[in-house]
């Protein structure tokens, strides 16, 4: 969403994060934010220069120890910040675009003295004043239409940048603009109402089964902010490569206790890991080489039988697929290691996926409430006298599954049986019980609490109501 004219936005201090750092370091992916609004990844080396292409070139350590979000401009390698930007009110005027024939005689300035303004270090203000002032006819253009236009040449001539806050939102945007179908088609949007659906939460317990790229990966680790437990199943040997992650720029040391993997082989009850010897083969390390090398054996292969054993404990507080995987033989291989009420979600690009998922579930004891969504986005230009919707949007976020696990235990009664439960009206002589089978059944019902008294009385007019509204 565009919330202002300029290429500064208002910058707010983000709340601090225990999952990644509040400043730019040395070894960060940075998400960059140029001129024309394209945004580019790079990877921020101590002591190395960063290049732009036409929009400049600077030093890395520039940028280290700098909060997200800030907007720079580039002067001979070194950083400027900007200042915001506010929005401005446009004035309307009786201006039309009808008479602006934009030609080539509009424009006295040739490429090569636009060229030539540039080699001689003109700022780009200075620049776009100039054509301003040779235009011919600017002053006949609309107010918005100078805006415009202002726009178009800064996007042109400006050597500025800004630098991404890497949130959740922001990762997922970036990636679902470049290559939709890496992430299986999950907006952000969309991953937000999995992320709510299954109730992810500080201090919870949740497996995964991503090949979206590792997006929802992220942003359960990003939810759970350090505290809690998440196992990833996915079908390579070793740990997966969650390319995502890569932005988000997470601590290692807060990251590494909290998620775990598996593939498919290791967590299968049935399947006994095949774990190299971590002894020295003449029972002698020849080398404090072959040492590290088999005691960081030993804590791979640790780590693993550990985490084969937590998995199958089970109790784990939710499940999250988005697979290219059957999700219903998934569901059914992990479903014994969840808790009660754990949150079940599925993600798919395609309606007929989960549409058959809900059909195979809707009848099967264990699984209450199946239900499908799709989400929809509609992204808006806010600006002073300019708000409106955006001309283009994207089809489709895909298509969510989400079903809660409950125990198929037969002698369970439904919490309605407690809530309709009375007690007799107690009469001054003894109370009254009943004296037929039908009657018997329906104050047994309505008594189960209370010891019925030896001697039978006449129901009274309340009680035959009873009776009949606990048949």
């Amino acid at each position: 969403m565009d919330v202002g004219e300029g290429p500064s936005h208002v910058h707010h201090a983000p709340e601090p994060s225990l999952t990644r750092e509040d400043t730019i370091q040395p070894g960060h992916t940075l998400l960059i934010r140029i001129p024309s609004g394209d945004i580019r990844s790079i990877k921020l080396e101590k002591d190395a220069t960063v290049n732009l292409g036409k929009f400049g070139s600077f030093y890395a350590n520039e940028l280290v120890g700098q909060p997200f979000g800030l907007t720079y401009e580039i002067i001979n390698k070194k950083l400027k910040v900007l200042p915001p930007r506010p929005m401005q009110e446009v004035e309307d005027t009786e201006a039309t675009n009808e008479l602006i024939n934009d030609g080539q005689a509009v424009q006295p300035l040739t490429v090569e003295e636009i060229e030539a303004l540039k080699k001689s270090g003109l700022h780009a203000s200075e620049i776009i004043q100039k054509q301003i002032e040779q235009h011919a006819n600017y002053q006949l253009k609309t107010e918005y239409s100078k805006e415009k236009y202002k726009k178009r040449k800064e996007m042109k001539y400006s050597k500025s940048f800004s630098v991404i806050e890497p949130t959740m939102h922001n990762v997922c945007e970036y990636w679902f603009n470049k290559d939709q179908n890496r992430l299986r088609d999950i907006r952000p949007d969309t991953l937000a109402q999995m992320i709510n659906l299954a109730s992810i939460r500080p201090g919870g317990r949740y497996i995964a089964v991503d090949d979206a790229s590792g997006v929802v990966v992220s942003a359960i680790l990003d939810r759970l902010g350090g505290q809690g437990r998440l196992i990833t199943i996915c079908d390579v040997d070793s740990p997966p490569a969650y390319p995502v992650m890569v932005q988000m720029n997470f601590r290692k040391e807060v990251i590494t206790p909290v998620m775990s993997s598996l593939n498919w082989a290791t967590a299968d009850e049935d399947y006994t890991p095949i774990i190299a010897s971590t002894e020295p083969p003449a029972g002698k390390f020849k080398s404090d080489g072959q040492r590290a090398r088999l005691n960081k054996r030993k804590v791979a292969s640790d780590a693993l039988m550990q985490t084969r054993e937590e998995l199958f404990s089970g109790e784990f507080d939710g499940l999250i697929i988005a697979s290219e995987y059957d999700p219903y033989s998934i569901i059914e291989k992990l479903y014994p290691y969840l808790a009660g009420s754990a949150s079940i979600v599925v993600h798919s690009p395609h309606v007929q996926v989960v549409a058959n998922l809900q059909s195979q579930l809707r009848d099967r004891p264990g699984y209450l409430g199946p239900t499908v969504t799709e989400g929809w986005l509609r992204q808006y230009q806010v600006l002073p006298g300019r708000t409106h919707p955006m001309m283009n949007a994207s089809g489709s976020g895909g298509f969510i599954f989400q079903v809660l696990k409950i125990y198929d235990d037969p002698t369970a009664s439904s919490v309605m049986v407690h809530r309709h439960r009375k007690k007799p009206k107690q009469s001054s002589e003894a109370p009254s019980v009943g004296t037929s089978d039908a009657r018997e059944g329906s104050i047994t019902l309505a008594t189960t609490e209370s010891t019925p008294a030896p001697v039978a009385a006449e129901p009274s007019s309340t009680e035959q109501d009873v009776e009949m509204r606990t048949s």
